[in-house]
């Protein structure tokens, strides 16, 4: 979700003003990924390098997450009816408690829910996902619970914090970079890229609509001829 801290300069705001903007559009994107019947679908929220933001713009998003969550639960009743699953993936270890807890009660009460997958990535990054799949691994070998004959891609997914769910058919960038910026980096193997000069505030529905549509004019060969 990129290009809030830009949308909001242009407009003379404070960049958490972005951030609020862009939490908006997440509401209205994530409910019509449910209404096409998107089957899963992950926000880039918040990666292991936007610790290194100014620090007021950090703690506006920590109480941007909060309030959004809380948000949330006072919904509820309308969730259920749209049917998220919500999940959230990264470590989770250095982020407030007060918003650990809010994760897991978000998750729990979502849990039975069969509609679309939202996961939300917040602290998270490809590389650190990657190397603590990989310690993990190396942790079962230790105990004896596995061999290293054992382990292939499969084992190295089921490590994930994706596991379980299949990986993207589509990874959209907004905010007019051309780069992955260490998300997914495992499970974007063979995912399409679809990248656009729009600010994520200003992403609608129409723009999902055109994402999806260039995607379903692509012939997806997985490496066959």
């Amino acid at each position: 979700m990129d290009g809030n801290g830009r949308w909001a300069t242009a407009r003379g705001l404070e960049r958490a003003q972005g951030h609020k903007a862009g939490a908006q559009t997440f509401r209205a994107i994530s409910t019509y990924c449910a209404k096409l019947g998107i089957e899963s679908v992950t926000f880039y929220a918040f990666s292991t390098e936007n610790w290194k933001r100014p620090e007021n713009e950090v703690n506006a998003l920590m109480k941007l997450f909060r309030d959004f969550l809380e948000e949330a639960q006072e919904r509820e009743k309308e969730n259920e009816e749209i049917g998220f699953h919500i999940k959230f993936a990264g470590d989770t270890a250095n982020m407030p408690e007060e918003l650990v807890n809010l994760f897991e009660i978000c998750e729990k009460r979502s849990a039975d829910k069969t509609g679309t997958t939202v996961n939300i990535a917040v602290n998270y990054g490809g590389r650190a996902e990657i190397t603590n799949a990989a310690r993990r691994i190396a942790e079962k070998v230790k105990n004896g619970e596995m061999t290293v004959d054992d382990i292939d891609e499969d084992t190295i997914s089921s490590m994930l914090y994706t596991a379980g769910q299949p990986d993207p058919d589509l990874i959209i960038r907004p905010g007019g970079e051309s780069r992955i910026s260490n998300f997914l980096i495992w499970q974007s193997a063979y995912s399409e890229f679809y990248f656009t000069d729009i600010l994520w505030p200003d992403f609608t529905e129409d723009d999902l609509d055109r994402a999806i549509i260039d995607f379903c004019s692509r012939n997806r060969r997985f490496g066959a001829v």
